[in-house]
């Protein structure tokens, strides 16, 4: 008697889900015909290796004297991680100015889960770490994001007006 008892709310919950799914998506569809997927969302914000950075970005390995920024147009490097909860508010905010800014910056990706060897070289000690490439002057880096998404968004803005495009 006991095992019954305890396999009837396994039971009870396996109903219960199974009635939830009662095929309404598949009705919905019911007499039309099926239509190709909708396109993946558009990236702006382009997702990189450490051999991407070192050909398209800066070859720091090739010493000191010989660092420049190899870029067309000025670019910010995202350094993060899936499971770092700051990361996921600067990644779509990232991406937003990615679009905003499009044809007159670059923003970059690099998950540092994945891409363990350039963090390391380049002493990547917190994320998210981002780090300016201004096609006049030396990159610079900051870490952390604002108190808000709101106020993020502008920090970025400000350093991609007045620092990567110049503007007073």
């Amino acid at each position: 008697m006991r095992k019954i008892t305890a396999f009837f709310p396994v039971l009870l919950v396996a109903a219960f889900a199974l009635g939830a799914c009662n095929g309404t998506a598949a009705k919905q569809n019911e007499g039309e015909p099926v239509t190709a997927l909708k396109p993946a969302k558009e990236k702006y914000a382009i997702d990189i290796t450490r051999d991407f950075f070192l050909t398209k970005i800066l070859d720091y390995t090739k010493g000191q004297e010989n660092m420049k920024y190899l870029g067309d147009k000025p670019a910010i490097v995202d350094f993060w991680a899936s499971w770092c909860g700051p990361c996921r508010i600067a990644g779509p905010i990232l991406e937003e100015l990615a679009k905003e800014y499009d044809g007159k910056i670059y923003v970059y990706k690099v998950n540092t889960q994945n891409e363990q060897q350039i963090s390391a070289e380049l002493g990547i000690q917190s994320i998210p770490t981002f780090i300016f490439f201004p096609m006049d002057g030396k990159p610079f880096a900051t870490s952390g994001i604002a108190q808000t998404p709101e106020e993020t968004k502008k920090m970025f803005k400000e350093i991609i007006e007045k620092e990567l495009l110049k503007k007073k």
